[in-house]
């Protein structure tokens, strides 16, 4: 067995272990190598040296975390045969004899930027047991999966009939979420009888700074071709305007922006139903839109899948842009935990954020805060691109 097959196996049961590289950590590391491709596809040099640099900073970090294990296992073997130990002054007892690699935690040490490297999104993980967890010191940075805090604040009560959203919006045929198919018509939301907790997972930096900037552009440019946001009737009707439930605008024509955006999330949707406690479905078709909100513009309480026209859609995804400098405030995205059709007393508020993407089931009953713009300019709105995956 040569050196390079030891290696290669020693690495492979390295990366099973969760204490050495976490599952989402290899999955968002997966996402920098796609992002860092887009930018440097066209040279191949640039785009050695950013495997490289990830490929040293990863190793890095797996060599760190690997001692610190491997280190304290020793120890412990070592003083299970011999029985030495000596007390401190403090009362805690220290091994005498061998120690394990001498290393501070990785958060304390400054993460070295790889020289070339585009700036993709970091791998957050979650504390564990209030501890913080250990950073990779100079991966680039993946999308982090955060949770935004809860606020047990009371809820906005929903109109005894809340109007979900309807639009023509653009029907995906997804054997590829990539690839565009026929129109389909309306959106919408509201009714479950169960309890719901208000479930989401949110990725930072998901797209690549090149298409965030052309989305933006492309979003502009096309101002004249926002419609005013329609909602479902309780009859049935599609293209209802309720000015007391939803105002904004919307776009439905994405150009290529919508295969990018599916494109994107293709690969990170097995980590995201997992962290949602979702089962895996098959992805028969995606809706997508372009939603500008301006001054005043707000969408209340409703769900995303509750009349009969839109029960197939199962996962809600909200993507957030805007021009910089950011001109507008509030516009919040609030995720409501709730028992039947009513929010239950408390949610989760999730602010705009650029380049940012949430996922959450569409039976989540949630809503969108007012807006602030005091420019009143188009350009300065709240934008998302939005839409549903169906089953």
């Amino acid at each position: 067995m040569t050196s390079k097959q030891i290696l290669d196996a020693f690495s492979e049961t390295l990366m099973q272990d969760d204490r050495i590289l976490s599952s989402r950590e290899r999955e968002l590391l997966t996402s920098i190598l796609q992002n860092s491709r887009t930018i440097s596809s066209n040279d191949p040099q640039v785009q050695s040296a950013v495997d490289a640099a990830i490929s040293r900073s990863v190793g890095e970090t797996v060599a760190q975390r690997a001692f610190a294990l491997l280190g304290s296992s020793i120890v412990e073997q070592i003083l299970a045969g011999s029985g030495i130990a000596a007390t401190l002054d403090d009362g805690a007892t220290m091994a005498r004899g061998p120690q394990p690699p001498t290393h501070k935690p990785m958060k304390d040490q400054p993460a070295p930027q790889p020289p070339s490297a585009p700036q993709p999104p970091s791998v957050k993980r979650p504390p564990m047991k209030d501890q913080p967890a250990p950073q990779p010191p100079s991966a680039p940075q993946p999308p982090s999966v955060k949770r935004p805090p809860m606020k047990d604040e009371p809820a906005p009560q929903p109109p005894s009939a809340p109007q979900p959203p309807s639009h023509g919006l653009r029907s995906i045929t997804v054997n590829q979420l990539a690839t565009a198919g026929e129109s389909s018509g309306s959106i919408g939301v509201l009714d479950t009888p169960a309890s719901v907790r208000a479930q989401r997972v949110v990725l930072d930096e998901f797209l690549a700074p090149q298409e965030l900037e052309e989305l933006v552009a492309y979003t502009l440019q096309h101002e004249a071709d926002f419609q005013t946001s329609a909602v479902i009737s309780p009859a049935g009707d599609p293209g209802a305007i309720d000015n007391h439930h939803r105002r904004s605008r919307v776009l439905m024509d994405l150009g290529k922006h919508e295969r990018v955006i599916l494109g994107r999330i293709q690969p990170v949707l097995p980590r995201v139903l997992d962290q949602l406690g979702m089962e895996p479905f098959a992805v028969t078709h995606a809706e997508a839109q372009i939603t500008a909100s301006n001054d005043g513009d707000f969408f209340g309480p409703h769900r995303d899948d509750a009349q009969e026209m839109i029960a197939s859609r199962q996962l809600t995804f909200v993507y957030f842009f805007h021009r910089e400098p950011r001109q507008f405030e509030g516009g919040e995205l609030r995720l409501h935990d709730s028992q039947g059709n009513s929010p239950s007393g408390s949610y989760h508020a999730i602010a705009p954020q650029q380049n940012q993407i949430v996922f959450f089931p569409c039976s989540i009953l949630h809503e969108i805060a007012p807006v602030e713009c005091p420019s009143g300019a188009f350009a300065d709105s709240r934008f998302t691109l939005n839409g549903w995956l169906h089953n």
